[in-house]
């Protein structure tokens, strides 16, 4: 019997990897053997398979990830080695020139990608949720359904590798025969997850969330006495939300109901998007807030401001993520935004460590934690990490002599030191002005 090895390098991830799970159904139902595995086997690296598929995730991952296919490129009889997924399909020839391997773009929903009979149903295939039973790593959300109701997204946002990896704007898949198909082949789920990019710009909308509600997961839905959930991965548009479609979303099991809100100038939009999630009773929220692309730290801050702002108001619970802008085409994260500096990053950074990675609901919290208001909040990720880190050890002493002598700079030397400070983690010393040489010993 022929057999395989399908691989997903050894970082952190939410979700499993899907193309390798459909992979999987594709191999069974032609009986070839399949093994899963996540990171470095040196057993696994010394068996003989027939061919190795290596899938990818984002190109920060670059140096993990091509190890990675080296290291399984030298297995025993050299099998091929094919990859695919996100950054596979991102930067085709600079991966293939890394690493020598056959480089897959796109979906598999096209004939011959792969050189298989058949291979162009692979998309449209049953994941295999048993091989998520060969390793030890569990996904957060592995008991869930993952399903697409529709693929692509209509907008073409410079940031988002979407319109590259999914360039066709598919607006309607049935749920209820995913779900049927993934219970009937591996059991039931307790919850329901739309890998979608941007659901709610389908014109069958509603037949979606009528095919939600018949999957088994209405508001209120409950599996085995616990309650059920939906979850759209990923922030809905604000611009394309309407109260109808807000009121069709109660409907579900939704929890939490996530809102992008990426930039300061779709502010009504996206206030007026949570207003009507607490009209309708949806009063658990996630958002995802983009910073160093085009805005400002300013920005940044009046974004999360706000969700406390609406929190008080309306009584609801939204949760800000705050999501570092990285270019689709850089493999590091080393990218500093028009608005931004490798410092106030940092300070971010030092921020989000404290709060891990979470902007909470209460106003008390995110004042100490991002400050009162935007001019204190560059003023904080402008310090030395180190006072930041350790706010409460430094607060009454050396950040308290720092701020002090921040306060103290004219506009002249405020910005001598932002562009000795802010730039890089080690500043540039030598200034000929006494109060900024000062405040730039602290770091």
């Amino acid at each position: 019997m022929q057999s395989v090895l399908l691989v997903e390098p050894e970082y952190k991830n939410k979700f499993p990897p899907l193309g390798l799970m459909k992979l999987a159904t594709y191999f069974r139902e032609h009986d070839i053997d399949v093994t899963f595995v996540k990171g470095k086997s040196p057993a696994l690296r010394q068996r003989r398979w027939d061919a190795i598929y290596v899938t990818t995730l984002f190109t920060w991952e670059w140096k993990r990830t091509v190890e990675t296919i080296k290291y399984y490129s030298r297995s025993l009889g050299g099998p091929p080695v094919y990859v695919g997924g996100i950054l596979a399909t991102l930067m085709p020839q600079e991966l293939h020139a890394a690493t020598g391997a056959i480089v897959v773009t796109g979906l598999l929903d096209e004939r011959d990608k792969l050189g298989l009979p058949g291979d162009e149903a692979i998309e449209a295939m049953v994941p295999d949720y048993s091989i998520l039973e060969d390793i030890e790593y569990e996904y957060p959300v592995g008991d869930s359904y993952f399903v697409h109701a529709t693929r692509g997204c209509v907008n073409k946002c410079a940031f988002c590798a979407v319109t590259t990896v999914e360039p066709r704007f598919e607006s309607f898949r049935s749920v209820v025969d995913q779900v049927d198909a993934i219970r009937s082949a591996h059991g039931e789920r307790q919850h329901l997850v739309l890998m979608d990019n941007n659901t709610v710009a389908s014109p069958r909308f509603d037949d979606i969330v009528d095919e939600i509600v018949a999957a088994g997961f209405g508001a209120g839905a409950r599996q085995g006495g616990r309650l059920r959930h939906v979850d759209f991965n990923q922030g809905l548009d604000a611009r394309l939300l309407t109260e109808h479609k807000v009121k069709r979303l109660s409907e579900t099991a939704i929890w939490p109901l996530r809102i992008a809100f990426d930039d300061i100038a779709l502010r009504e939009e996206y206030e007026r998007s949570v207003r009507w999630a607490a009209k309708y009773g949806l009063r658990r929220l996630s958002n995802y807030v983009l910073f160093n692309c085009e805005d400002t730290p300013m920005d940044f801050y009046e974004r999360l401001r706000l969700n406390v702002e609406l929190n008080e108001e309306l009584g609801t619970h939204i949760y800000s993520f705050p999501m570092r802008f990285s270019p689709v085409s850089r493999i590091d994260r080393q990218h500093v935004g028009q608005h931004w500096t490798w410092r106030y990053i940092r300070g971010v950074q030092c921020i989000l460590n404290a709060t891990r990675g979470v902007v909470g609901v209460k106003r008390d919290f995110f004042m100490r934690a991002f400050g009162p208001d935007a001019e204190s909040f560059v003023r904080l990720i402008s310090m030395p990490e180190e006072y930041i880190l350790n706010r409460t050890q430094h607060e009454l002493t050396d950040a308290a002599y720092w701020s002090t002598q921040y306060s103290a700079l004219s506009p002249s030397q405020l910005e001598e030191f932002q562009s000795r400070s802010l730039h890089a983690k080690n500043p540039i010393l030598g200034s000929t002005d006494a109060a900024v040489e000062a405040l730039l010993a602290h770091y």
